[in-house]
């Protein structure tokens, strides 16, 4: 059995982008405005932690205008859902070894 510690991923080990990966996991996808009503982060908190997701390729970013304002909307991607599902399993692992 590989040890669970080894599996958990540390880019994932930091909570706003473990709760920015679970929100968008569980819808396809979300702007920035939702996502920091959500969470209750500063907007400079929440954009440094997604840039380092989409620098891992996790989420992708989709620009867009609505009524001729910005709009910024992230997605999961298939190597991000991967790595959340890892993660997860590393974490139940660990707490499954705590009983």
């Amino acid at each position: 059995m590989k040890n669970p510690f080894e599996q958990l991923d540390r880019i994932l080990e930091h909570r706003v982008r473990l709760q920015i990966m679970s929100v968008l996991v569980a819808n396809e996808t979300y702007d920035f405005n939702s996502l920091k009503e959500v969470l209750q982060v500063t907007d400079g908190n929440l954009a440094a932690n997604l840039k380092t997701l989409e620098k891992e390729k996790y989420i992708i970013v989709m620009k867009s205008f609505i009524n001729r304002k910005p709009n910024t909307r992230y997605k999961v991607t298939e190597k991000g859902r991967s790595a959340f599902k890892k993660h997860l399993t590393a974490l139940e692992e660990l707490i499954r070894m705590q009983r």
